[in-house]
C-alpha cells in the first residue's frame, strides 16, 4: 500500500474515462485514494480504466452514470458509499463542447453544453452534501476552463457554462465553509488531449507559440493542481480558482 496524499480517502471523479478526467482518476490512485469513477459513451475505456488502476492497490470503480440527471448524481453517490464505505472528495470534471459560431449556434446546442457542465456540477455538489455536511469535511474540485475567465469567440456556449462553475464555486466555498467543506475551481488552458488531437498540427502549434511556457499543458499538470486542492495540504484553500495554463492567462 502506498503512502500517498490521498490515503484513505475516498474520491468521485466524473468523466474519467479519458483526457483530463483519466489523468485525475489516475494521480488520485497513485496517491492512495479509493477511487470511483464515472463515463457515459465510452464504455470500453471506462472498463479498460478500471483495470489498470487497481495496480495501484487501492478500491476503484467505474459507474455508467450521468451527472447532468440529477437522479443519476444522487443514485451514484448513494452506491459509492455503499461500494466503497464514504466519499471525501468530488472532482466535476464532466463537460463536452459544441463549438461554433452564435450565428450558426441553436438553442439545443446552448442549453446541452450548459446541462452536461454546468447542471452536472449542481447536480453532483447538491448529492454529496448531506454526506459532506454529517462528517463535516470534503473537498469538491470543479473543472472550469480559461475560456470561462477569459472568453472564446466560437465557445460561448462552452465558456457561460465554464464561467458559471465559477460563480457557483465561489458561492458554495462561502455557504459551506462553516462546516469544513472546500469548494474550488481550476482553470485549465490548453491540454493536449483526446478533445485537441482532431485539430491539426498548425494550429496547435500556434497555440503552443502563443503559451509563455511553448507548451501545451498534459492532463497530469491539471490532475496535480487537482491532487492539491483535493488533499489536505490545501487545507486553507476555499473559493479560489487556480489557472492550470502555462502563463496564457496572467
Amino acid at each position: 500500500m502506498n503512502m500517498g496524499l490521498l490515503t484513505g480517502k475516498t474520491a468521485i471523479i466524473t468523466g474519467a474515462s479519458k483526457g483530463i478526467g483519466k489523468g485525475i482518476a489516475e494521480t488520485f490512485a497513485k496517491q492512495g485514494a479509493n477511487v470511483a469513477f464515472t463515463y457515459l459513451s465510452s464504455v470500453e475505456k471506462g472498463q479498460a480504466l478500471e483495470e489498470e488502476l487497481k495496480q495501484y492497490g487501492t478500491s476503484v470503480k467505474g459507474y455508467r452514470s450521468d451527472a447532468s440527471k440529477m437522479e443519476d448524481a444522487e443514485a451514484l453517490v448513494a452506491q459509492v458509499i455503499e461500494d466503497l464505505g464514504g466519499v471525501d472528495i468530488v472532482v466535476n470534471n464532466a463537460g463536452i463542447t459544441k463549438d461554433m459560431l452564435l450565428m450558426r449556434m441553436t438553442e439545443e446546442d446552448f442549453n446541452r453544453v450548459i446541462e452536461v457542465n454546468l447542471n452536472s456540477v449542481f447536480n453532483m455538489t447538491k448529492a454529496v452534501q448531506r454526506t459532506f455536511l454529517k462528517q463535516r469535511s470534503g473537498s469538491i474540485v470543479n473543472i472550469s476552463s480559461v475560456v470561462g475567465v477569459k472568453g472564446n469567440a466560437g465557445q460561448a456556449n462552452y465558456s457561460a457554462s465554464k464561467a458559471g462553475i465559477i460563480g457557483f464555486t465561489k458561492s458554495v466555498a462561502l455557504e459551506l465553509g462553516s462546516r469544513n467543506i472546500r469548494c474550488n475551481a481550476i482553470a485549465p488552458g490548453f491540454i493536449e488531449t483526446e478533445m485537441t488531437a482532431v485539430l491539426d498540427e498548425k494550429t496547435v502549434q500556434q497555440w503552443r507559440d502563443g503559451i509563455p511556457l511553448k507548451r501545451g499543458g498534459s492532463p497530469e499538470d491539471v490532475a496535480n493542481a487537482c491532487l492539491f486542492l483535493a488533499s489536505d495540504m490545501s487545507g486553507y484553500i476555499t473559493g479560489q480558482v487556480m489557472n492550470v495554463c502555462g502563463g496564457m492567462l496572467t
